[in-house]
C-alpha cells in the first residue's frame, strides 16, 4: 500500500471513530423530546448534529427556558437551517440516520413529497436515498386523511413513524419518566441502549 493510501486510511479510521446521528427539531409542540433526546446521546459514543427550524425556536420559547445558544450546546454539533452547503445535506458524509423530534405535520408532507426547502428536509432526503434510518417522531391530534397518507407515504419511502406515546405498565411518576421513555424507545430503533427506560418483564420477575 502506498503511503498516501495509507495517509487516508489512517484519517479515514479516526473519522469514523465516533459514530454520527443527525437530529432535527422541528417547531411542533414537544420540543422536550429533541431537548431529552441530546441529552440521553451525549453519553453515548454518537456525535450529534443538529438542526432546528426556524418554528421550532418559536416553540423553544414558549416551552422551554433554554436560550438558542443553550439549546445548540446540546449538540456536538450545530448547522443553520437555511445551510444547504452544509456536509450533512451530503451523501458521502457517513451517518447512522436521523430523527427528528419532535416532527410538525408540514415537516412529514415535505419528506413524504421529497421537498427539500431547508437543510431539515434536505438532510431527510439524503438519508431516505442512501438507505439510512429517518425515525420521524410526528406531533399531532386529531389527524385528518392529508396527514395519515403523508404518514404511509413516508413510511413506503423508508422513515418510520414513531409518535411519541406515553407507555404507563412502566409506572411513570414524572412528565420527564414519560419524555424518557418515549426517546428511549426510539433510540432503540437504532440498538442505542441508554439503560433510562424500564422494560416490560413478566410479573414472576
Amino acid at each position: 500500500m502506498s503511503e498516501k493510501l495509507k495517509f487516508l486510511a489512517h484519517s479515514q479510521g479516526k473519522i469514523m471513530k465516533k459514530k454520527r446521528l443527525i437530529i432535527g427539531i422541528t417547531g411542533a409542540s414537544g420540543i422536550v423530546y429533541g431537548i431529552r433526546l441530546l441529552e440521553l446521546l451525549a453519553n453515548t459514543e454518537y456525535e450529534t448534529h443538529l438542526i432546528v427550524s426556524k418554528a421550532a425556536h418559536q416553540t423553544r420559547a414558549y416551552e422551554s427556558q433554554l436560550s438558542a445558544s443553550d439549546l445548540y450546546h446540546l449538540a456536538d454539533k450545530y448547522y443553520p437551517v437555511h445551510d444547504v452547503a452544509a456536509c450533512i445535506s451530503s451523501g458521502s458524509f457517513i451517518t447512522s440516520g436521523m430523527i427528528i423530534a419532535p416532527c410538525s405535520m408540514r415537516t412529514l408532507a415535505d419528506i413524504a413529497c421529497g421537498t427539500t426547502s431547508n437543510l431539515l428536509t434536505r438532510a431527510a432526503d439524503v438519508v431516505l436515498k442512501e438507505r439510512r434510518r429517518l425515525v420521524l417522531m410526528v406531533r399531532e391530534t386529531p389527524l385528518h386523511l392529508g396527514h395519515i397518507e403523508n404518514m404511509k407515504r413516508a413510511t413506503e419511502i423508508g422513515a418510520i413513524i414513531a409518535p411519541p406515546v406515553p407507555a404507563f405498565y412502566n409506572n411513570p411518576q414524572t412528565i420527564d419518566d414519560l419524555v424518557t421513555h418515549s426517546v428511549g424507545r426510539v433510540l432503540d430503533l437504532f440498538d442505542i441502549e441508554t439503560h433510562c427506560i424500564n422494560r416490560w418483564k413478566n410479573k414472576e420477575e
